[in-house]
């Protein structure tokens, strides 16, 4: 559609400021999630659509055509809610946090809780659950060992924040790979490129911190509960690491997502029921109802009562929802109508990279969501990118590296809230030691401009 009836940038207003007044009011004083906030916003859209003389017909096609787009990511969202609830039957994720724990250090502390926090997000394919379980234990170790909270809970975000962003189960990865348009293993191979410096740079950073804490000593009682109770539910084992392996080889074969995935799933069951000694009925029941804990230890039934197809539900629902909406402000003019305005400063490649992760960044302080600024900020720049002839693998590393990235460093979003209440350490007081959480955008802008593994559409090879 070469016009956008009549769309002005007043009505296309309109629904991004419902959108982001009924999330603050949602998030910060109703305890709420960004589900209904999203569907009103999506109800406020279709009446601006309607105002500006599209039909509802046309409006139900612009909802429709951008949900079918995403029921690749929603299959793929089902599969990793599977493989999720097979690595932990199996012992996957008990065995590689068993290990993690082992590499515990008290001369690099601080760099091996950034290691160890980015292992178990990487594993787990979740932020949250790290933090609040082997971040926790680490800030106890922290403590006893008289090292600053601040910077303790700092490494815990940000190797959370990390491994998330490298894990093919993270539900924001495959989000930010669904929104843009990418496939998932090629977005978490070129995510790469900024990931490794920023995890290089704050590497080195920890180890210098931490230097001055190496002669301290370390109270091994929280660490050896968790190893014990690992050991005593599952069978610790290397062949346990297969299933990850996997995951890795997929990606470097460049297999597609679903079948490289469920090959891993499938594998886990087989290492569940003939070493773990779980039935068939058990892994069958896991996968679609995940896996629930009894170890007695808090600690452990946090970080494994997880997974299944059944936990998928609340973020299918989101996305479904959110790419209604992301159809409706897209197709009808009121997104391409905001960017012009927005991309009139944005001259070159570099320019709109930087223009996307500052967007990314803009979206999630004013927002307080990271899977909403991920979902605003794909669909504002995946026709741009386009027609700049880039892939949109290239959007997808700027989507995940921007809001998603810095969500822990916002105060007032869901994910600096809870780190903070889970951790017992202010948002603010944090921050500044999180290193990889606001270098990695930085860097993504910097590659941006300077045109480095920035990859372009190949060009259509004629019909034989």
């Amino acid at each position: 559609m070469s016009t956008y009836r009549n769309m002005t940038v007043g009505l296309a207003l309109i629904p991004i400021i419902t959108l982001i007044i009924s999330l603050v009011i949602a998030l910060n004083f109703l305890g709420a999630g960004p589900h209904i906030p999203l569907v009103f916003s999506t109800a406020i859209a279709c009446l601006v659509a309607l105002k500006a003389g599209y039909k509802w017909d046309d409006i139900e096609k612009f909802m429709l055509e951008t949900m079918s787009d995403g029921l690749q990511a929603l299959v793929i969202l089902l599969i990793v809610g599977i493989l999720i609830g097979t690595w932990i039957i199996s012992g996957v994720v008990p065995t590689m946090i068993y290990y993690g724990l082992l590499i515990i250090s008290p001369t690099v502390f601080l760099a091996m809780s950034y290691v160890l926090t980015s292992i178990v997000a990487f594993a787990t394919g979740s932020s949250w659950s790290t933090a609040g379980t082997v971040g926790i234990a680490l800030v106890g170790i922290g403590q006893a060992m008289n090292i600053p909270l601040e910077m303790v809970a700092g490494t815990v975000v940000a190797g959370a924040y990390f491994g998330d962003k490298m894990s093919p189960l993270s539900d924001t990865t495959n989000l930010g790979a669904a929104i843009s348009g990418a496939q998932l293993f090629e977005h978490i191979k070129h995510v790469v490129y900024p990931l490794v410096p920023s995890f290089i740079i704050t590497l080195v950073l920890y180890a210098v911190l931490g230097f001055q804490y190496g002669g301290a000593s370390i109270d091994n009682e929280g660490i050896d509960a968790i190893l014990n109770g690992l050991s005593r539910i599952f069978v610790i084992n290397p062949i346990m690491l297969i299933p990850p392996l996997v995951v890795i080889v997929s990606v470097i074969k460049k297999m597609p997502a679903i079948p490289g995935l469920f090959i891993s799933a499938f594998i886990a069951a087989l290492l569940a029921m003939g070493i773990q000694g779980a039935s068939l009925s058990d892994v069958i029941s896991v996968a679609f109802s995940g896996y629930e804990s009894h170890s007695g230890s808090e600690v452990i039934d946090s970080l494994l009562s997880r997974g299944g197809m059944v936990s998928m539900g609340s973020i299918i629902a989101l996305v479904l929802v959110a790419m209604g909406f992301g159809g409706i402000i897209q197709k009808s003019g009121m997104l391409p109508l905001l960017l012009d305005k927005v991309l009139t400063i944005a001259k070159g490649v570099g320019g709109l990279i930087c223009a996307t992760v500052l967007t990314g960044v803009i979206a999630e302080m004013l927002m307080g969501s990271q899977y909403l600024s991920v979902i605003v900020t794909g669909s504002m720049y995946k026709d741009r990118y386009a027609e700049k002839g880039l892939a949109p693998k290239n959007l997808s590393r700027c989507v995940v590296n921007s809001g998603c990235t810095v969500s822990p460093l916002v105060p007032w979003s869901n994910c600096g809230a809870f780190m903070a209440a889970t951790l017992g350490v202010a948002t603010l007081s944090y921050a500044p030691f999180a290193f990889s959480c606001y270098l990695t955008p930085i860097i993504s802008i910097i590659i941006g401009f300077i045109g480095f593994t920035i990859e372009r559409i190949p060009p259509a090879q004629p019909e034989t």
